[in-house]
């Protein structure tokens, strides 16, 4: 995040082709290669082996050895890339006014491991935020040593002078240089490692060389599947009267299966071959409905709440897909009906899966009437939304409150009604909506200024006879958490883009510790779009996150009630990947019709606890290891403020693990996560 107030698609892919590995045993049924997972824990690509040949080549200056000689395409990092002797945005390394010849530009959050051989005798730096962001941003530099911590800078912000970093290194087998936020989230966390050097022993024999961090088995498993019937998904779910209702009932066992509901509302039936409701409620009200379904091995129920009213959508999070995490303009008409096809075949829908997003690039030139067209991609908009509903699955589309979108098309701005309309007509039930280009026109201050152009579209999508759910894309900008919901908003964006490394995900991880409060049912905090699976925008690789990364994403965001949308290809899940997907314990903690966020009860630079109340009474805990070696994370029931003799359930190893008192703790590997549910 460049902190500028224009949206920001992903530019700076990490270049670390590190391959989401796997163990051997019973893991392999989750399609992971068994040989993958080598000494060093990691599989890299020809371009990083062939850029360490080149790194190891550069001979040191003398006993001094910089930073910026190591192989850099193993920084991982919350935005953009590192640069050598520039900063992040690529101006001179400029700290308090002071420019430095030498060292490395980063972003909070930032790793870099580093092995020593024990070749080092200590490490030098003079540390601080790049004067680029124009007084803003916070950082806090640490040196790990052999997973001991031996030098932290405490908070620093723009402005300050630059802190030297000395530490002694003699007999260290490697290094770990860290950069996490300063503060609440990580925009403007600009960090330099300033003149940056090892100083290296008398005869050393090799040089240092940086390395990915440790790749774990992820910890988990899959269950075999239940032939019996099992009904997934929302518990409850709203809608205007007298608008198109639908509701596909997410179920799997052995089929066929068959559909039927006992209380449904005069307006509504269900088609018992496919579990889709439809119809229009009648009027306000709430109606307790029995969800009935039967297969070849037995039969289930359960109960659905049917709410009707105005702005009742999106009672809990939205799940579902969008295209930009793997396709950004490579997306057509054609790539959308797989991917809505592959959400059935796939088995997503049958877990609560049900929106199908178009992002940007879809746009056309306006008419003379002034009406949005569609582009060449997109023959026909209403024919996708009709073969997307008849799939029980729901539609939805992008667009930005400015002249142009992020991607330069043409966007709402003074055809906010217009637009509305025309979406109404062609069955759109979700507006991605992306500041990008408003900024260029935007009026008012304070709240008024980014407020304004979401409540205009607010208006204009309330005066069309369709349900559509309402999504800000404006990067948290204004803390829109604190009016969003006034503005109209059934989510908001609270962060810049994402993207596959992990300086990306617990940065935003981070961000959302301070904001849980203004989430609940209607109204969603949204930390960006899944990036689990084959995503690239545009250009599909495996996710650069690592299986136990990724296991992290999934839980911290159903541990915050975040809308689920799916970023990858849709037409080549791998097992892993629809593994973590349909956990079906995980995603009731982020169904939970509750609608409370997950509280951070403990942070420190190795570990996190967060802890969230469900509708039932029990609560999920999430032990966290955001180090890089594997950690005991223990939660006393004081911190997470219980009491008593617990039980307890692995949500990830779908198995009970006992009944505590006082505390409950797990060894969580590095970038890990141990997702429990406790209860009397």
């Amino acid at each position: 995040m460049t902190g500028k107030p224009t949206a920001y698609r992903f530019k700076n892919m990490r270049k670390t082709a590190i391959v989401a590995t796997a163990w051997t045993g019973a893991i392999a049924a989750l399609g992971l290669s068994a040989h993958s997972l080598r000494a060093d824990h990691a599989l890299r690509c020809e371009r990083c082996m062939a850029e360490d040949a080149y790194f190891l080549q550069q001979a040191p200056v003398g006993d001094r050895f910089d930073l910026s000689k190591v192989n850099l395409s193993y920084m991982t990092q919350g935005y953009g890339s590192p640069h050598v002797n520039e900063s992040v945005d690529g101006h001179p390394l400029t700290i308090a006014k002071t420019v430095y010849a030498t060292g490395v530009g980063t972003h909070a959050v930032s790793t870099l491991m580093i092995n020593l051989n024990k070749t080092v005798s200590s490490f030098h730096a003079l540390v601080g935020v790049d004067d680029e962001t124009n007084g803003k941003g916070a950082v806090v530099f640490q040196v790990w040593a052999d997973g001991h911590l031996k030098y932290t800078s405490g908070v620093m912000r723009a402005g300050d002078p630059a802190k030297p970093v000395d530490v002694d290194l003699t007999g260290v087998k490697s290094v770990a240089l860290l950069v996490n936020a300063g503060a609440a989230g990580i925009d403007f966390d600009h960090a330099d490692w300033a003149d940056a050097y090892f100083t290296l022993t008398p005869n050393h024999d090799g040089l240092p060389q940086a390395a990915s961090v440790p790749v774990e088995p992820p910890r988990m498993v899959v269950p075999p599947i239940n032939p019996l019937p099992e009904i997934h998904g929302a518990p409850i779910v709203g809608a205007t009267p007298h608008y198109p209702f639908l509701f596909r009932v997410p179920a799997t066992g052995i089929g066929p299966l068959h559909y039927h509901a006992k209380g449904l509302p005069a307006g509504l039936k269900i088609n018992s071959s496919t579990g889709i409701i439809s119809g229009s409620l009648p009027h306000n009200g709430r109606w307790d409905v029995t969800l009935l379904v039967n297969g070849k091995r037995g039969h289930t129920q359960r109960r659905l709440v049917i709410v009707g009213g105005r702005h009742k959508l999106a009672l809990t999070p939205p799940m579902g897909w969008n295209s930009w995490n793997v396709w950004a303009g490579a997306v057509d008409q054609q790539k959308m009906l797989a991917s809505a096809q592959a959400m059935i075949s796939s088995g997503l829908a049958a877990h609560g899966y049900q929106y199908v997003n178009i992002d940007d690039t879809w746009e056309g030139p306006r008419n003379k009437a002034g009406f949005i067209t569609t582009n060449h991609k997109f023959p026909n908009m209403k024919q996708l939304g009709d073969d997307i509903h008849q799939l029980g699955l729901k539609f939805g589309i992008y667009s930005s409150p400015g002249p142009t979108t992020c991607a330069g098309y043409p966007a709402s701005y003074r055809h906010e009604l217009q637009d509305a309309e025309s979406y109404a007509s062609w069955g759109v039930d979700y507006l991605k909506y992306d500041w990008c280009s408003y900024q260029g026109v935007a009026v008012g201050t304070g709240t008024e200024y980014y407020a304004l152009p979401y409540w205009i579209m607010r208006k204009s999508l309330d005066s069309v006879n369709r349900d559509i759910l309402f999504s800000f894309c404006q990067y948290g900008m204004g803390d829109v958490w604190k009016w969003g919901a006034r503005a109209g908003g059934n989510c908001w964006r609270t962060t810049g883009d994402i993207n596959d490394s992990w300086g990306s995900l617990i940065g935003i991880i981070n961000a959302q510790a301070p904001i849980g409060q203004y989430n609940g049912p209607g109204h969603w905090n949204d930390p960006d779009m899944l990036v689990v699976g084959d995503v690239g925008w545009g250009h599909p690789h495996p996710s650069h996150l690592t299986p136990n990364e990724q296991l992290t994403h999934i839980s911290m965001w159903c541990m915050f009630s975040a809308p689920l949308l799916v970023g990858c290809d849709m037409t080549n899940l791998s097992p892993f990947t629809k593994a973590i997907l349909t956990n079906d314990e995980v995603l009731a903690i982020d169904q939970d019709p509750m609608g409370k966020t997950a509280k951070r009860v403990v942070y420190n630079p190795q570990e996190q606890v967060w802890v969230r109340p469900l509708a039932d009474g029990s609560h999920a805990v999430a032990l966290m290891n955001t180090g890089f070696q594997p950690l005991k994370v223990t939660a006393t029931w004081k911190q997470l403020g219980l009491s008593g003799h617990l039980k307890a359930r692995d949500l990830w190893l779908h198995k009970n693990v006992g009944t505590h008192m006082r505390a409950i703790g797990y060894v969580v590997p590095p970038h890990g996560v141990v997702l429990l549910k406790l209860w009397r």
